[in-house]
């Protein structure tokens, strides 16, 4: 049956994070009475509230009810028994140093001549405007029934009590599954959207996600770009230019020899420590025949090369 209603109460939990926003650590509000029976039964407070919570949380009490701790009745020393109403000394310095461990919250009643009760402090406290709503997403912790009678009431509010040594959650209420079917039947005609300011959700900004890189695709798409033009790596590169004209008129060289200075560059002919009084000397490329001829045809093949060359003779 434990694991029954451990399985419950994180089902509940996640319906009130998914519906109102609860998120851990959970703020949960202690009354008086509430320590004093977890006192008796010698329970650990907060772990219990953790183990039913199925999360951190962080344990508040008010003002109104530290003055309350401060209030309690105590028994004398030589009652045997004293009843539940009555605690003796120590457990009351226990009551009140547990307590001080706690976040305070301020209630500002503290002004007052006597606190105010319970309801009246958490009334003040959870819904100050008396709209129905949990703003701050407070879990009440209380053993008094009208207390839990109000939390039902209110939207959105869990209320955690003991029984028998036992912690027990409240299932949701009327009012609190009226707000969780009404955001479902949102999600099924216009999507997810916001409900109970608890943001956006997760799916919705994926969606948007999406859109956006779906624009960018787009505008990449649209992008104009100029005219091509050839690769310059793959273009030949441009060759230097050749004296081609006037060439004989250099330095008083005639037109005879053009023929042999138009294979000339431009930038060796301007060279520094060129000499254009002398014509340009072709020069003679050796002709090689097959092996198999002696060395007398090599000669021959010379002087026939002489003679028909006269530049050289």
């Amino acid at each position: 049956m434990r694991g029954k209603r451990s399985k419950q109460y994180r089902k509940l939990m996640q319906q009130y994070g998914l519906t109102f926003g609860f998120r851990e650590p959970y703020q949960v509000l202690i009354d008086a009475q509430m320590l004093q029976d977890t006192s008796r039964f010698k329970m650990d407070l907060v772990t219990g509230l953790e183990r039913t919570l199925h999360g951190q949380v962080k344990p508040m009490i008010t003002q109104c009810t530290m003055r309350h701790l401060y209030l309690l009745p105590t028994s004398t020393p030589t009652e045997s028994a004293p009843p539940a109403s009555l605690t003796t000394m120590s457990g009351k310095n226990a009551l009140i140093d547990l307590a001080r461990t706690f976040e305070r919250r301020r209630c500002d009643h503290h002004t007052l001549d006597k606190p105010l009760s319970t309801l009246e402090c958490f009334t003040s406290v959870v819904d100050p405007k008396g709209s129905g709503t949990n703003k701050n997403r407070y879990i009440v912790a209380s053993q008094e029934e009208e207390v839990r009678r109000w939390a039902r009431g209110v939207r959105g509010v869990p209320s955690v009590y003991v029984k028998r040594s036992v912690m027990v959650m409240e299932p949701m209420s009327e009012g609190s599954l009226g707000v969780r079917e009404g955001a479902e039947r949102g999600k099924l005609r216009g999507g997810i959207r916001k409900v109970g300011g608890q943001g956006e959700s997760k799916r919705k900004r994926e969606d948007e996600g999406e859109e956006a890189v779906t624009d960018d695709k787009e505008a990449k798409k649209k992008r104009t770009r100029g005219v091509k033009g050839p690769n310059p790596l793959s273009m030949k590169k441009a060759k230097k230019e050749v004296v081609l004209e006037k060439v004989g008129a250099i330095d008083g060289l005639d037109g005879t020899d053009g023929h042999i200075l138009q294979n000339i560059s431009a930038d060796e002919l301007m060279a520094p420590g060129t000499d254009l009084s002398t014509p340009y000397k072709k020069k003679r490329k050796r002709k090689h025949k097959s092996g198999t001829l002696g060395a007398g045809n090599d000669a021959a093949a010379d002087i026939d090369q002489n003679e028909e060359d006269p530049a050289s003779a």
